[in-house]
């Protein structure tokens, strides 16, 4: 049974004007995100600038998390690293958290090989009883967990259970789905390529455009579900431009500048993150004003 099927928002962390977590604005985020139809609350991860937060920062976010979902909807904690030893710690620290899943990215910048892969996933797995997803982002890490690796760790670790996949690339993901033999859950770490990775049986997505547009999200994914493709494809199509303008600078800068545009007040960026540029930010807004977003600023 997948860990959640549908919208996962890949929630940002909400920060005050010194850059400290403002758990007060987390809660309402969460609140908001449930009342709007998401069904997942991913947190610490890309989007949640999981990559600044000390250590205690990540432990305290995830407990925030789970204490503010309340149980409603699934948590999923971003706990990977690019060492292995911290990663096991970090897993660690969510499942005492109470988590329902953890979201592990392969690891950056060291370029593992395919059975470093597997030493590492293998490592986490065995340290842990919480279900695994992967996370396959080759244009951030420098490093792309291929099908047979992640066939042969499905085969031999039970709680490795899912994988986002974010390399854009839906052949990679048509094999993996082969190799994998419905033993995988397929998640979609593009939002701008959720319907076609449903069609061949994703069973959701972990997504940015979601923190400003939830319902739409998961009512495109559960479109798919019952069948009704013309349904999702429409909104995966009338999403195009607005996730375009999502990712036109470094996620998350785009989103955070179109939350605090809507009024949300998530605050800025931790370094090395910066504010948006200007003629992008103006091209951002006239996208979400065409989208129907509620731009208040």
């Amino acid at each position: 049974m997948a860990i959640f099927k549908g919208a996962g928002v890949a929630i940002v962390t909400p920060m005050k004007k010194d850059l400290e977590v403002n758990y007060d604005k987390l809660e309402e985020m969460i609140q908001y995100q449930i009342d709007h139809g998401t069904d997942c609350i991913v947190i610490a991860g890309t989007t949640g600038e999981g990559s600044t937060l000390t250590m205690e920062e990540h432990a305290d976010v995830i407990r925030a998390a789970v204490k503010f979902t309340k149980h409603r909807i699934p948590v999923v904690a971003g706990t990977g690293s690019n060492n292995t030893k911290c990663a096991i710690q970090l897993t660690q620290e969510a499942e005492e958290a109470g988590v329902d899943g953890v979201l592990v990215v392969t690891p950056y910048y060291n370029k593992a090989t395919q059975p470093g892969l597997i030493s590492h996933y293998g490592q986490i797995a065995e340290a842990t009883k919480v279900p695994i997803i992967m996370y396959n982002v080759p244009g951030r890490t420098g490093c792309n967990i291929l099908p047979e690796t992640v066939a042969a760790l499905v085969k031999k670790y039970d709680n490795i259970v899912g994988i986002k996949e974010a390399t854009g690339n839906v052949a990679q993901a048509v094999k993996l789905m082969d190799l994998c033999d419905g033993n995988l859950d397929l998640y979609s770490g593009e939002d701008g390529i959720v319907v076609p990775l449903l069609s061949i049986g994703a069973v959701g997505v972990i997504s940015v455009w979601s923190n400003i547009a939830p319902q739409d999200v998961h009512d495109m994914c559960y479109a798919a579900f019952e069948g009704d493709y013309k349904k999702a494809a429409e909104i995966q199509l009338k999403g195009r431009a607005l996730v375009d303008a999502l990712f036109s600078e470094v996620n998350p800068i785009p989103v955070k500048r179109a939350m605090n545009a809507m009024g949300f007040d998530v605050g800025s960026l931790r370094a090395p993150l910066c504010e948006m540029g200007e003629e992008n930010a103006a091209k951002l807004i006239q996208v979400m004003k065409a989208y129907g977003l509620p731009v208040v600023e």
